[in-house]
């Protein structure tokens, strides 16, 4: 059996330009990790824009024609810097994300989440690999080739990813021409393990249901009248346990669900990346990654009840939860979400009244076809920068900007890539960026605008 060929080395010029500007660039990620750019908390909102501002300011630095701060309606900041096409070149749109999620309580974290600390060759903060990195691996790139690249880049910084994207369609139209580009780079993903580059090439869907259940007019003792009066949060949970089977398979029927050649994760290093607790199952059945990318999966994210030091001994009226589920790449979001009502409304126990009605997520599955010559270009690419092959991968979380961003721009190639890995934590308590990987990933985006030059 033939074994695989070692990607060529990349050119030692350009090697040595991103060396350079490293140390710059990590400076400046630690200042963007600083800023709690949290634009779903309104509190946060004079952060995200202080962020973008920050932002704009390092687009001019590195020497762009033209910086714009946009939004669209009541938006977040979102940022435009453009380089001009050298003649007979593309133009090349950058795009990631200044704003982040909120912290799932400071006190949680290992160091302050805005205050970036490095342990163990891993910088950690709340955005640092989500996506400030992809933030700043963009303008290292560009900074690579002294602020001229081979092509035309038009950088786009958008500021409410984390909020579900809720004006970007406007923003889109309202500023079609500013950003028609012929590819689009997407740093919002990641990669295997920090030696092996990826290209993303699907993407699960979302949509959350917010089911309530009533028992009662109102409260009443549970000693005198507990027994044959049930309570309302009681019938919920009886209800969310029917979401899953005794594996831990989801139960709701007619849903999609596909296969995977990824090869498997080793058990071991996965539950260490999660933080599994000892004696903790893995739920659900087949490979990891086809759990993770190509099923199915529901979480209850949330329920309106009392809190355990402000409880008495009542039985509850009424309850409600917020139940999020993933959708595996070929369902339909819309479809996917009445079959979830439609089993929430028939498992609620005991004659108990139920309504359901959609949340605010909802995104479809993505899926792309990695073919032709931008996409031979990243792989020769980011092969040569790892060291080592590229391979296609999906990833278990929903971008929705994707899909507009190919439904507004048909004729661009759409690459999606990033620099976090499975230890980085996105959206969870202690978010880190393996700082080699961000190398490598710089480096891998700057061979990729030499590719597209040539």
């Amino acid at each position: 059996m033939s074994q695989p060929q070692t990607p060529p080395a990349p050119p030692a010029a350009l090697a040595d330009a991103v060396t350079r500007v490293l140390p710059g660039a990590r400076t400046d990620l630690e200042s963007l990790v600083r800023i709690p750019s949290i634009w779903a908390d309104p509190a946060h909102a004079e952060d995200t824009r202080r962020s973008a501002d920050a932002v704009a300011e390092l687009a001019r630095a590195a020497g762009a024609e033209s910086v714009q701060v946009l939004s669209a309606a009541d938006g977040a900041p979102a940022v435009v810097a453009h380089w001009p096409a050298p003649p007979g070149t593309p133009t090349v749109m950058l795009y990631a994300h200044h704003d982040v999620q909120p912290t799932g309580g400071d006190e949680n974290w290992t160091s302050a989440p805005f205050e970036p600390t490095e342990r163990d060759g891993r910088l950690y903060g709340r955005g640092a690999a989500d996506d400030k990195a992809g933030v700043m691996t963009h303008l290292a790139a560009i900074r690579a080739y002294d602020g001229k690249p081979p092509v035309g880049v038009t950088l786009f910084i958008e500021g409410e990813e984390e909020s579900g994207s809720p004006t970007l369609t406007a923003l889109l139209a309202e500023h079609h021409e500013l950003l028609a580009a012929d590819v689009i780079v997407i740093a919002d993903a990641g990669n295997p393990s920090v030696d092996v580059p990826a290209l993303t090439t699907t993407l699960r869907g979302l949509v959350d249901v917010v089911v309530e259940v009533s028992m009662l007019k109102s409260p009443v003792h549970s000693g005198v009248y507990g027994g044959p009066v049930g309570d309302a949060l009681t019938a919920l949970c009886r209800t969310l346990a029917s979401l899953h089977d005794d594996k831990g398979e989801v139960a709701v029927p007619g849903l999609t669900t596909a296969v995977s050649d990824a090869p498997d994760f080793e058990e071991s290093t996965f539950r260490s990346d999660v933080g599994l607790l000892d004696g903790v199952e893995l739920i659900g059945t087949g490979t990891i990654p086809e759990r993770i990318t190509h099923k199915p999966a529901i979480a209850v994210l949330g329920i309106d009840a009392p809190r355990v030091e402000e409880s008495s001994n009542v039985l509850l009226p009424r309850a409600r939860a917020m139940v999020s589920m993933r959708l595996a790449p070929g369902e339909d979001a819309k479809t996917a979400q009445r079959a979830l009502c439609e089993h929430l409304e028939a498992h609620v126990p005991w004659g108990a009244h139920v309504t359901t009605s959609s949340g605010a997520g909802i995104a479809e599955p993505f899926s792309l076809e990695a073919t032709g010559p931008v996409y031979d270009a990243a792989r020769q690419a980011f092969s040569s920068a790892y060291g080592s092959s590229a391979v296609e991968m999906g990833i278990g979380g929903s971008i929705p900007f994707i899909a507009e961003f190919a439904r507004t721009f048909p004729g661009a190639a759409v690459l999606v890539t990033g620099v976090g890995d499975p230890a980085s934590r996105w959206h969870g308590i202690d978010e880190s960026l393996h700082l080699g990987m961000f190398g490598k990933g710089v480096l891998g985006e700057a061979l990729l605008l030499q590719r597209l030059a040539e």
